[in-house]
């Protein structure tokens, strides 16, 4: 059976832009659209070239090799011809090999929005396409708020699609821009278009207002579009846009997909996928979504402990793909609702050998229940609970003792007499018998122990001096006047590796410390320091 090709168009580095928060600089879209290259996407859109100085320098040369460099601009404004205007110029001028017009395909929002007639806004699609056909660039024309016209006035925004498709567009994209229309509405509606416009001609642009931009995606698909708009982790404006990191691996593992449908995308390079997802956060320092579907921490986390003992007979059980396939990573959680399964599974998967009778085993599950019980959640936690483990198991050095630390906060004028809060940390710590007192200022309390800590640990210095406090999060666990501070931080070194610890107390500098010795002692322990 001969599979049909479907088009994977990425609009991370256009639509993506748009989400608040978000801010790529020129090296962010070198990078990213070289990443996307490798992947096996088959068009890139980089953005608006000469909208502003980023863009217009993005587009000065070709940043893809296999891709389809592609840039996006409006149509040709009423009034003028294509050749005299200087935003499809400065397409036409720019490096992209192809050009995505956007053009009104909602009589309403023609009257509103641009201001002139329908006839003028059918014109600029049709003069704008035959001028970036006629410079030998391929088009693809984004029909914005399409279905949306569809459902007010059929006859106009099928004009739109269809005088784009004669005009020589390569694609006629149909948007869901408003992101408020349903998969039954979308399949039905491409239907129609589709006796206009070939099937293989025409794309989906969907976003997720009512968070059905993948479901839209693919009943579009079903309804005969052949190529799929989207961005990583789903960014976009508002709510996002479809998330071709839920796509594709859908597209490729997906039996009734994959004997249909045909991308550029392989089996191999979808390996990759949950690295690219979390490389795209670590570029906008951005905390990856633990629960996205394929790439999320938890998309293959396990937590009940009857669901823990059938993932370790079968991970069929409650897996719907091998974690393998999308380069994740199966995880068995320990926590309050664990059981003796789940202990063994993280403990194997922690390289750490015990036998399943092993009265330590029963000890550790008893521990680690009774600590969440406190406020503990080791289940984002890794690196406090392999300490944990351990150290009921009897396998981590007593690398250093805190003998006293202290955090003082002041408000003072600085040099130029303006107001601000300076933090002082103060740490004593004995290693080897030896008392070693460090201080330092920090931007806040926290910052100032970590500082603090990491400045001198005599011998074990040499491990640490990489190590970098990433992330910093804090949840009151109980309220009222006995409320308990539960702190999350995570760190990361210079080889990549990121870990998180967990600490809990009444007070929250106690409880940020107890997470920071943790953090420290297992870059020890995974370091090899004795």
């Amino acid at each position: 059976m001969t599979r049909e090709r479907v088009y994977l168009f990425d609009t991370t580095l256009r639509d993506g832009a748009q989400t608040t928060g978000v801010d790529f600089s020129l090296d962010d879209k070198k990078q990213i659209a070289g990443l996307l290259d490798a992947l096996g996407i088959d068009y890139v859109e980089g953005g608006y070239p000469g909208a502003n100085p980023l863009d217009t320098e993005f587009f000065s040369t070709k940043r893809t090799r296999k891709a389809r460099f592609t840039a996006f601009g409006m149509t040709k404004r009423a009034g003028r011809s294509a050749a005299n205007d200087p935003g499809v110029a400065a397409l036409i001028d720019s490096a992209a090999s192809a050009i995505a017009f956007v053009a009104k395909a909602w009589d309403y929002q023609v009257h509103v929005a641009l201001g002139c007639t329908l006839e003028e806004n059918i014109e600029g699609i049709d003069d704008s396409v035959k001028a970036a056909v006629k410079a030998g660039r391929e088009v693809i024309v984004d029909c914005e708020h399409f279905f949306d016209g569809f459902k007010d006035n059929p006859d106009y925004a099928l004009q739109c699609a269809e005088a784009a498709y004669k005009a020589g567009a390569r694609w006629v994209a149909l948007c869901d821009t408003n992101g408020g229309t349903l998969p039954h509405e979308i399949e039905e509606i491409v239907r129609k278009v589709a006796e206009l416009v070939p099937g293989d001609h025409l794309g989906i642009h969907a976003h997720n207002d009512t968070e059905q931009a993948v479901a839209n995606s693919f009943a579009a698909l079903r309804g005969g579009a052949r190529q799929i708009h989207g961005a990583l982790n789903g960014l976009g404006e508002r709510c996002g846009n479809a998330n071709l990191c839920s796509i594709i691996p859908t597209l490729l593992l997906k039996k009734d997909m994959a004997d249909r449908y045909e991308i550029g995308v392989s089996l191999d390079s979808l390996r990759g996928l949950t690295k690219l997802s979390h490389t795209l956060d670590e570029l906008l320092n951005r905390s990856p979504d633990r629960h996205a579907p394929y790439v999320g921490a938890s998309a293959f986390a396990t937590k009940a402990g009857i669901h823990a003992s059938a993932v370790l007979k079968d991970p069929r059980t409650y897996e719907h793909v091998t974690p393998e396939s999308v380069g994740n990573q199966r995880r068995v959680l320990v926590s309050d609702q664990a059981g003796k399964s789940n202990i063994l599974a993280e403990l194997e998967r922690l390289g750490v050998t015990v036998g399943r009778d092993d009265p330590r085993v029963n000890r550790l599950l008893a521990t680690v229940k009774e600590k969440e019980a406190q406020g503990y959640a080791y289940e984002g936690a890794d690196a406090s609970f392999e300490l944990l483990a351990r150290r009921v198991l009897g396998h981590v050095p007593a690398y250093f003792e805190i003998e006293r630390f202290r955090v003082d906060v002041e408000r003072r004028h600085n040099a130029q007499g303006e107001l601000e809060t300076f933090s002082e940390a103060t740490v004593r710590v004995n290693v080897d018998g030896q008392s070693l007192i460090s201080a330092a200022e920090g931007n806040g309390p926290v910052h100032a122990l970590y500082l603090a800590l990491c400045k001198d640990l005599g011998k074990y210095q040499k491990f640490i001096e990489d190590i970098e406090l990433l992330d910093f999060r804090v949840r009151v666990f109980q309220g009222g006047a006995d409320a308990v501070t539960r702190v999350l931080v995570e760190f990361g070194d210079r080889d990549g590796e990121r870990w998180s610890t967990v600490g809990v107390s009444a007070n929250l500098i106690d409880a940020s410390f107890q997470a920071l010795l943790d953090a420290v002692a297992y870059k020890l322990l995974k370091s090899g320091a004795a």
